[in-house]
C-alpha cells in the first residue's frame, strides 16, 4: 500500500486489454451481499494488528464492526480501551485461508466517509509469498477528502527497481457519499481497472529481463479495510473521527476459459 504519483496514465494495450469481453460469459463463483446481522466468520476474518501503515491500528473490537441492511460496516475511531496504547483503532476484514482465485473479475459496491487521515482500501494479496515479490493489487484506495480513488499494482519490479514501464496505477474520479462500484478483470497477460464501469486503465505482461514483473499468476485473497494514518495518507485528526465504510456487496467471477488457453499452451 505505497504512494503512487498524481498522474492519469496512457491506457496500455495488450490482447485482453483493449478487446471487448462478453459479459454474459463471466460466472459468479463467489459472493457476498452481508445480509445477516454477524459477519459471516466462514467467509471472512478480522485482520490482525501488524506494524505497517495500514495495519498497525487494526482492531478486533466489537464497535469497530457491524452488519446492518444489507451492508457491511468498518470503522475507524478514537480508542476507547484503556489497556491498548494505540491512539486510534480500525476494522477491516480479509478472506485469508477461506477463498482466493487466480484471475476473474472482482467486484465491490462500496460508500466512503471521509476525514483528515482516513484510507479505506479494497485490495488482494496472494496465499503465498512475501511482499513485495508476490505482488499486490489494489482495486481501491481513497485518501483524506479526495474526489478520486487509486488503484495500482504492486511487485518486486515496480516497488524496488521503481521501474514505471508499463505505469503501475491510476486515478478515477468517484461519487462522494454515494455507492461506487470498484472492479477489476484479471487476466494471464493483464489486470485491467475500472470505477463504475468506467475503464482507469491496465497493467500488462511485458517482455524484459529484469525481475518480478508480473508476478500475478497465482491465487489471491481480498483485504478490506478502514485504515488511518501513515506517510501517504498524513496524520489523522481525532477530531473527525469516527469514520466509515459501508461495503454493499462483493462479487467474484471466473475468468472465462477462452482466455485461459494462452497460458494452458506455454
Amino acid at each position: 500500500m505505497k504512494r503512487i504519483p498524481m498522474f492519469l496514465t496512457v491506457a496500455l494495450c495488450t490482447l485482453s486489454a483493449c478487446c471487448p469481453k462478453p459479459e454474459n460469459e463471466w460466472k459468479l463463483s463467489w459472493q457476498e451481499d452481508f445480509n445477516g446481522n454477524s459477519l459471516d466468520t466462514t467467509k471472512w476474518s478480522k485482520i490482525p494488528r501488524g506494524g505497517s501503515d495500514w495495519n498497525r491500528h487494526m482492531s478486533f473490537g466489537d464497535s469497530l464492526y457491524e452488519v446492518k441492511n444489507g451492508n457491511l460496516i468498518l470503522r475507524g475511531m478514537v480508542n476507547q480501551n484503556p489497556q491498548d496504547t494505540a491512539p486510534v483503532v480500525t476494522g477491516g476484514v480479509f478472506t485469508k485461508d477461506k477463498f482466493a482465485q487466480k484471475y476473474g473479475r472482482v467486484e465491490v459496491s462500496a460508500k466512503l466517509q471521509s476525514a483528515q487521515g482516513a484510507w479505506p482500501a479494497i485490495w488482494m494479496l496472494p496465499e503465498e509469498g512475501k511482499w513485495p515479490d508476490a505482488g499486490e493489487i489494489d482495486i481501491m484506495e481513497h485518501l483524506n477528502f479526495d474526489t478520486i480513488a487509486y488503484q495500482t499494482v504492486h511487485s518486486y519490479y515496480t516497488y524496488v527497481l521503481q521501474n514505471e514501464n508499463p505505469p503501475k496505477g491510476s486515478i478515477g474520479a468517484i461519487k462522494m457519499n454515494e455507492y461506487n462500484t470498484y472492479r477489476i478483470d484479471w487476466y494471464p497477460d493483464s489486470v485491467v481497472f475500472f470505477i463504475n464501469d468506467n475503464r482507469t486503465f491496465a497493467y500488462p505482461k511485458i517482455e524484459t529481463s529484469e525481475k518480478g514483473q508480473w508476478p500475478f499468476n497465482t491465487p489471491y485473497y481480498l483485504l478490506i479495510d478502514m485504515q488511518l494514518g501513515g506517510s501517504w495518507v498524513g496524520p489523522f485528526d481525532k477530531a473527525q473521527l469516527p469514520v466509515e465504510m459501508e461495503i454493499d456487496w462483493v462479487k467474484f467471477y471466473e475468468l472465462p476459459e477462452k482466455f485461459l488457453q494462452p497460458e494452458a499452451n506455454k
